[in-house]
């Protein structure tokens, strides 16, 4: 009943058991009861109502209609009993897959040709490491040491000549030392006498 179970009921009568009071929880039940009835009364007359009113409009036979549309769907139709081979479907598709194994070989082609490729250049790779590596593994012959070439003689800087020297400016002269006399005589002290 209102998809509750036996324990949510229980819960509820017990809910309304402390709520309502033991005294008057047997009227409350008696309403609640002749409340239901009047509902599904009311579901029923409303549920017949509808279903004249869809008598008289013909709702029926198109309810009906709709039924039997449904069974011969179910069943399994006899258009693709008229199925003949060699039709416009059956030669495009055979096209289709032409072209597709046309393009299935094509890529093949240039995969194969691109490994091949690949495999050439591995191989000359390899080629070349073991000829550098083979390079490496011989030792050079000993240089021998460049023979000396005599050196060249650069000839001797100039050196100036005494009229070089001469012709140079005379140095500025510089003021003359004071004299000892021009310089002002120290304060003698007196002799200590002798005693």
């Amino acid at each position: 009943m209102f998809g509750m179970g036996w324990a949510e009921m229980a819960i509820v009568a017990i809910v309304a058991l402390i709520v309502v009071g033991p005294k008057e929880l047997p009227v409350m039940f008696r309403k609640l009861g002749t409340f239901v009835g009047k509902a599904r009364g009311m579901a029923r007359e409303f549920s017949s109502a509808m279903n004249d009113a869809a008598d008289q409009a013909g709702m029926k036979d198109a309810v009906d209609s709709v039924n039997s549309i449904g069974n011969v769907v179910k069943e399994p139709t006899k258009a693709w009993t008229s199925y003949k081979p060699g039709s416009e479907t059956e030669k495009l598709a055979a096209d289709r897959k032409a072209a597709a194994d046309k393009v299935k070989a094509e890529a093949d082609a240039r995969r194969k040709q691109v490994e091949e490729a690949n495999a050439a250049a591995e191989a000359q790779g390899k080629a070349f490491s073991e000829a550098a590596k083979a390079k490496a593994d011989t030792k050079p012959a000993p240089k021998k040491p460049a023979a000396k070439k005599p050196a060249t003689q650069k000839p001797a800087a100039k050196k100036p000549t005494a009229k070089t020297a001469a012709a140079k400016k005379p140095a500025a002269k510089k003021p003359a030392a004071k004299t000892a006399a021009a310089k002002k005589p120290a304060a003698r002290k007196p002799a200590a006498k002798k005693a």
